[in-house]
Formats: structure tokens, C-alpha cells, sequence
């Protein structure tokens, strides 16, 4: 196991490792110890009592954060005529059909989320390799395949996160940085906890969220109370 460093060694000494936060106090906490020269993210790792190998338990779902994740994400809109209007219109950054998919075949990867109209997944579809290993391929479940792509491109903008299940059983998302205040913070993980009690699968039994703790990109974790999340 690596050495922790310095600055880690002493944000550690603020947090009682045993103990479970009520979700406030853990915000205080991860600001605290993000001591990084850099803006951190603050992200959620949460443990869920469903079974990953089986399809009907699978978790994933969407959430806008209503103060964003702090970063801005740069956004592929795959439609033709007014739908491409719209996407440009609305703010996407890259707005295409055939001369995009040409570009991500030659290997370009200059966007962050991709977006696309009904009518256009025929053609899409055929990048399935590419954009699927990079978890890029748009899905009607994240809203990404749509034809409202105004209300799609500005949801993403605004700080829209997708999250899924991992074949570990946990959900990992980004809820903002450091630099948010801890109120802002606070919301943010509000709105990824009620989205992600509300995409509990029917089969899934027993207790639902196992373990919850919030971290910094590079301080230590936090255990989160779920209580005030039944």
C-alpha cells in the first residue's frame, strides 16, 4: 500500500474514521482536509445492497445538481436540419451527423457527453465500440438520446450527472468542488441521494444503501449517516 502523504496524515487527524457524519458536518469535514494546491473534487462513493450480476437489480439514473459538479462539460450533439439548430442554439459545443461520426471513427474524443436524435441512433449505433468502451454512448435512460436536445444540451451544462452501478455494487459521482460552499455542497449530495433512492430497483431487498462516504480528489474519506436518506 502507498505511503499517505504529509498533508493527507494530518486531514486524517479530523476525522474520526468509525464514526458516521450527518451529511452537513461531513461536507465541513471534506473541505477541511482538502488541502491540494489544486480545486478538488468532492465526490460521493456509495455501497448498495443490490446484486450487480443480476439485470433486474441494476442501478442507473440521472440527477441535475442544482449548483453544477464546477466543471463545465463540452458537448456532442449528433442531429440534422432544425434539431441541429436547436443543439447550436442551446449551447452545444460540436453539432453534426455524418461528418462527426467520420471524426470519432478517425479517433477524435473532444467532447465530454454525447447527445442524439431518435432519428440519428441508426447511425450512431455504428460506433457502438468506440463510444460504448468510453462509457460516451447516448442512452434514452440518461435523457441523451432525445429530441428535445435544447432541454438536453442545457441540462447537461447546468451540471446533469449520470450514475450507474459498477460491478463492485457501488456508485461513484462527483458532487462539486472544494472551493463550493458547504450549503452547496450539502444540496448537491441531497439531489444524488433522492435520485438514487428513487431508481431502487423493485427486487432489490433488504438495505439499500450500505455505505455512503464523501472525499476530496485527495483527502481521506468521509462515512456519511443514511438515515436522514430512508
Amino acid at each position: 500500500m502507498a505511503k499517505k502523504g504529509k498533508k493527507y496524515t494530518e486531514a486524517a487527524k479530523l476525522i474520526d474514521s468509525e464514526k458516521l457524519y450527518e451529511s452537513a458536518e461531513a461536507v465541513e469535514l471534506v473541505k477541511k482536509s482538502a488541502t491540494a494546491k489544486f480545486d478538488e473534487t468532492v465526490e460521493v462513493a456509495i455501497r448498495l445492497g443490490v446484486d450487480p450480476k443480476k439485470q433486474d437489480q441494476a442501478v442507473r439514473g440521472v440527477t441535475v445538481l442544482p449548483h453544477g459538479t464546477g466543471n463545465t462539460k463540452t458537448v456532442l450533439v449528433f442531429a440534422k436540419g432544425e434539431k441541429a439548430k436547436e443543439a447550436e442554439a442551446a449551447g452545444a459545443d460540436f453539432v453534426g451527423d455524418q461528418d462527426m461520426i467520420n471524426k470519432i471513427q478517425q479517433g477524435w474524443f473532444g467532447f465530454d457527453v454525447c447527445v442524439a436524435t431518435p432519428d440519428m441512433m441508426s447511425e450512431v449505433g455504428k460506433l457502438g465500440r468506440l463510444l460504448g468502451g468510453k462509457g460516451l454512448m447516448p442512452n434514452p435512460k440518461a435523457g441523451t438520446v432525445t429530441f428535445d436536445v435544447e432541454k438536453a444540451v442545457k441540462e447537461i451544462k447546468a451540471g446533469k450527472i449520470e450514475f450507474r452501478l459498477n460491478k463492485q455494487g457501488q456508485v461513484h459521482a462527483p458532487i462539486g468542488k472544494a472551493s463550493f460552499g458547504a450549503e452547496q455542497l450539502s444540496e448537491n449530495l441531497d439531489s444524488l441521494m433522492n435520485s438514487l433512492l428513487r431508481a431502487r430497483p423493485a427486487s432489490a431487498k433488504g438495505t439499500y444503501l450500505k455505505h455512503v462516504s464523501i472525499s476530496s480528489t485527495m483527502g481521506p474519506g468521509v462515512k456519511v449517516n443514511t438515515q436522514a436518506y430512508k
